[in-house]
This record gives structure tokens, sequence and C-alpha cells, in this order.
């Protein structure tokens, strides 16, 4: 089976860094973190491609065709970001192939991701996770965005989290954590959609070398 087409999946190119969103039916975190991640690379790059990170979402238990849910359509309205187009998908073998980073919802979306094989352990966290492997990294350590290019420096940061794994623990067990608000009413989504925009704050300005707008 191949993923629905238009959603940067035909052709891994060098040139590229594919970023992944992984929750359970790609209808509300994964749809809500996808576009949010997309809205602020464009707002930090100026480049409504990305710059050359292509960023997609899909979900271990996927809704495939469905729509995100009406609520995580509202929460990405708040924060000015684009929810027209989505359309939810299955997790697949080559999705995980493809992607340089898979950032998961919860410890048990990552564990799904990893048990798939494709050499996914070294570049898949879930997002918070990342966060707080990114925060603990010395920007000047990664390659200059104008220089040598955001691809490369976002595959340098994989690279540097990954190192970073073993030593930066968790202080809870819930901290790595995501909850799922599906069927929750509008305010758990906003808090939910807050939650991940300022998770997704320091990983973007770590890619680009751009902080966001104040």
């Amino acid at each position: 089976m191949t993923a629905p087409e238009g959603r940067g999946i035909a052709g891994h190119e060098s040139s590229s860094f594919r970023i992944l969103h992984v929750s359970t039916g790609n209808v509300c975190r994964s749809p809500i973190t996808e576009r949010l991640t997309r809205h602020a690379l464009s707002d930090r790059l100026g480049d409504p491609r990305g710059g050359g990170l292509i960023v997609e979402s899909a979900g271990t238990w996927g809704h495939e065709g469905a729509p995100m849910e009406a609520n995580a359509e509202l929460v990405l309205a708040d924060f000015g970001a684009d929810s027209s187009g989505f359309v939810g998908r299955e997790l697949l073998d080559e999705h995980v192939i493809r992607a340089d980073l898979v950032l998961t919802a919860t410890r048990d979306h990552r564990a799904q991701v990893i048990s798939m094989g494709h050499s996914a352990g070294l570049r898949t966290f879930t997002l918070k996770e990342f966060t707080r492997l990114v925060r603990a990294i010395d920007p000047a350590t990664l390659p200059d965005p104008l220089g040598e290019g955001v691809v490369e420096r976002a595959r340098a940061l994989v690279r540097a989290a990954a190192a970073l794994r073993g030593w930066l623990l968790a202080p809870s067990v819930e901290a790595d954590e995501v909850n799922d608000p599906y069927g929750a009413p509008i305010t758990f989504f906003r808090s939910i959609g807050e939650e991940i925009n300022t998770a997704l704050d320091p990983v973007v300005t770590a890619m680009t070398g751009v902080p966001a707008r104040r």
C-alpha cells in the first residue's frame, strides 16, 4: 500500500529532511503538530516550503483519508496555522524508512515506530523528549544554517540528541507524553495545542537558528 499522493512521500532526496509526527488516529495530536511545525518553519525561514524541511504525519491506528478533528482545526486557527487539505493516514513502513526524524506524541507511539525496524531507534523520539534533549545542545556546535544549510543543521541536531538520550533522562514518566484530546472539549484541545507549540518552539529554533518573533 502506498501513501496518498501530495503528502511529500514520493522520493527521498539528500537535499531534504523529513520530519514525521506520529500519534494514534492522525486526526488530533499529530495533525496539530504537523501544521504548527510547518507554520513555525515558514515564519522563521520566510519560505512556505520550509527550506528543505518536509513535515508530515501519520497514525499508528490512523483513520485513512479522514479529516482532522474540528477542534484541532480551531486550535490551528488560534495560532494562525493552515489546516486546509489535511488527510489522515495510517503509519506505513515507507513513512518510517523515509523519515529523518520521527517525533511521537507518547512513549508507546515511539516504541511502536521503533518496533517497525528500519534502524528507526536513533531518529525516533517523543516530541517532549526531543525538546528536552535539544535544550541541552549548544547551538554553536551545529552547522551554520546560512553556510551548510538548514538540512545539514537538522541532521546534526538529531545526531546530537541521540547521543544525549542515555544521559539526560525525563524527570518523570509523564514528562515525555502529550495526552490525547480526542472527544474532549475545545478547552482541553487548546491546552494540548499550547503544550505542543511550547515543545516545538526550541526545536524549530535549534533547527533553523532563528528564534521566534515575540
